[in-house]
Formats: structure tokens, C-alpha cells, sequence
């Protein structure tokens, strides 16, 4: 097996902003595991917000390289455990996570999901995301993409509900908003009584990491459901999320790759949340990896190749909010380049 490293920047179609910053060109790493006529692959992006470099990212990858290429792969859960030992951090396993399962699902002739005994007949909806702008140019890019059923708002600013009574005047999809860790107890709990009424499903992380006794009192007193996102990194986290949040937002960047969220998806269950899973700002091949999940999850946001200007790959596609999944087997990945390979 061979190792090959793309680094890619992923130009937006318009800068996105929330709270914690605006992004106008994403920089990413992409894993490309090559097994013959295979090749599989896998992504991380979205490691600056983390304060990570991109160097940072592929160093352990990098010092790796012999024992990964030495290894096989027959079952990705048994190589994520041993990787998981050699690499320090969960953007760099989680490419690497993910290209294992393309690889996998390639070999075998099936998509992965399909080989995890899934079936994909009802698939949720995605979201379209509206980044922090000024209110004419969220609407503007709403009505970029008119039509679609769902949209999240990003708020975090001393405007939200006017923002959320403006971008209703153009649209009756359903509104979900995404507080990025930008209000307090007692602003989620007052926003939420005016934004139920504005169509709005539910509101995302509306506190900052670590308030879990305010959390969870805006879980007692909110007038819409609370999933977690920041609050909802590995494995650990789902446990402390019941009676805090409603449900959780899954990234597979931040928790290490499909392995450990199917993990994340199943201990959600026991504890009576719902499921949603997420994306950073990232190219089809992440996209393809998020969407082998989309039978076991409540809700979705798929929309991270949407926002960009220039894609990297072929493979799942939203329209209007549908999932369209592939042909190809594994996540459905196919490498159309504009890469830097080591």
C-alpha cells in the first residue's frame, strides 16, 4: 500500500463567516491510500480553527508513513485502533480514517455503506449554510440557492433576530440557527422563544464550551431543542451531552473519522439524543465520507462542497437538499486533482 499526501486550497464561493472568524479560501489536506488498481481517499480540513498548521496535520502522517504502508486493510475499525496509537491528533486520523473505508469499499466492489448492512432508501435532508454577513448579502445568498428546504443560519451577533425576520421575508424553508458558542444562558432561552416562531427547528451550541450548568438550564427552559456541536467532540462527550443538549452534531474531523462516530452515533442512541452529523468547509471527498453515515442520522449538513468555488473530486452530491449517492463503491470518491502530492 502506498501513501500519497494532496495539500489543497479550496477557493469559497464568497467568504464565511461566524462568530469565531470569516474564511474566504479553505486549506486541506487530502490522504490518498493507493492498493493496486484502488485508490482510496480521505480528508481533513478546517485544523486552523483548531490552531493547527497544516504541517502539523500531515507531520504524523508523514512519520507514519512506513508502518501505514506496511499495513493492510481488512476491516477499517481494526486499522483505525492501530493508527489511532501512532497518530497525534483526530484530523490527521480521520483522513487517513476515511480513505481507509474508500479503499475498503473499492476492493470489495461495494459502497460502504452498504457493506456496513445499512440501506439507503430514506436519507435525511441537508441544510444550505448562511454564513455571518451583512443582511443583504445573506439574503443574497440564500436566494443563491432558492429552493432549498432547509437552511442554517449562523448568528452570534447583536442583530440575530432581526437577521432571522429578515431572511424570513424571502424564504418558508425551515430555518435551524447556529449560535457557534455565541450567546449566554439567558440569551438562548429568550432567542428561543422568539425563533420558534419564525419556523426555526432547532438552535446549535448556543453556549460556550465547558457552561454545562447553564447548558443545562437553557436544555430545561428552551422552546426549541439544543443540539451540541463544540460541547460534542470524541466519544467521551456524548455521555456528558444527555441532559444538557437534545442532540449532537457529529464532525468527523473533530472525533477522528467514520470509526469512532458510528461509535458516537450508537452511544447517542443509549442516551436518547438525536443524531446529526456536520460538515467543516471541505471538498467532496469529506462530503462522500459524511454521507456514508446518512442512514442512521436524524438530521444532516452536507452542504460543505456547495460553498465552495473549485472542487477537488467527484462522488455525493446534494440537490436541493437531497443526497445523491454514486455509482463508485467505497464513500464514492473519484480524484479529479488539483493537488500538491508528496
Amino acid at each position: 500500500m502506498e501513501l500519497v499526501l494532496h495539500e489543497v486550497d479550496l477557493p469559497l464561493r464568497h467568504p464565511f463567516g461566524t462568530v469565531h472568524a470569516t474564511v474566504a479560501v479553505q486549506q486541506s489536506l487530502i490522504v490518498e491510500l493507493r492498493d493496486g488498481e484502488h485508490r482510496g481517499f480521505g480528508e481533513a480540513a478546517g485544523f486552523t480553527f483548531f490552531g493547527l498548521s497544516l504541517a502539523e496535520v500531515r507531520e504524523p502522517l508523514e512519520r507514519a508513513r512506513r508502518v501505514i504502508e506496511a499495513d493492510r486493510i481488512d476491516d477499517p475499525a481494526d486499522f483505525w485502533d492501530r493508527m489511532s496509537k501512532l497518530l497525534g491528533n483526530s484530523f490527521s486520523l480521520c483522513a487517513l480514517d476515511q480513505a481507509a473505508h474508500d479503499l475498503w469499499g473499492k476492493r470489495l466492489g461495494e459502497p460502504v455503506w452498504r457493506l456496513w448492512g445499512l440501506t439507503a432508501d430514506r436519507l435525511p435532508t441537508s441544510d444550505y449554510s448562511i454564513g455571518i454577513d451583512t443582511v443583504e448579502r445573506m439574503i443574497a445568498k440564500m436566494e443563491e440557492f432558492s429552493g432549498w428546504p432547509i437552511y442554517k443560519i449562523k448568528l452570534g451577533t447583536p442583530d440575530d433576530i432581526e437577521v432571522v425576520r429578515a431572511l424570513r421575508r424571502h424564504s418558508d424553508a425551515v430555518f435551524r440557527v447556529d449560535a457557534n458558542t455565541g450567546w449566554t444562558a439567558d440569551q438562548a432561552i429568550r432567542n428561543a422563544a422568539q425563533l420558534g416562531p419564525l419556523g426555526v427547528e432547532f438552535i446549535e451550541q448556543p453556549l460556550p464550551v465547558g457552561r454545562w450548568e447553564d447548558q443545562r438550564r437553557v436544555h430545561r427552559e428552551s422552546e426549541l431543542p439544543v443540539i451540541a456541536d463544540e460541547s460534542c467532540l470524541t466519544e467521551d462527550d456524548v455521555e456528558r451531552c444527555a441532559g444538557a443538549f437534545h442532540g449532537v452534531n457529529i464532525k468527523l474531523t473533530k472525533c477522528g473519522g467514520l470509526t469512532p462516530a458510528r461509535r458516537m452515533i450508537a452511544k447517542a442512541r443509549e442516551c436518547g439524543l438525536t443524531v446529526m452529523a456536520g460538515c467543516m468547509v471541505e471538498s467532496t471527498v469529506g462530503i462522500s465520507a459524511i454521507a456514508q453515515l446518512l442512514p442512521l442520522l436524524d438530521h444532516v449538513d452536507l452542504d460543505g462542497a456547495l460553498l465552495l468555488d473549485r472542487d477537488v473530486a467527484r462522488g455525493v452530491r446534494v440537490e436541493l437538499g437531497q443526497p445523491v449517492l454514486p455509482r463508485e463503491n467505497g464513500t464514492g470518491v473519484t480524484w479529479l486533482g488539483d493537488g500538491t502530492p508528496r
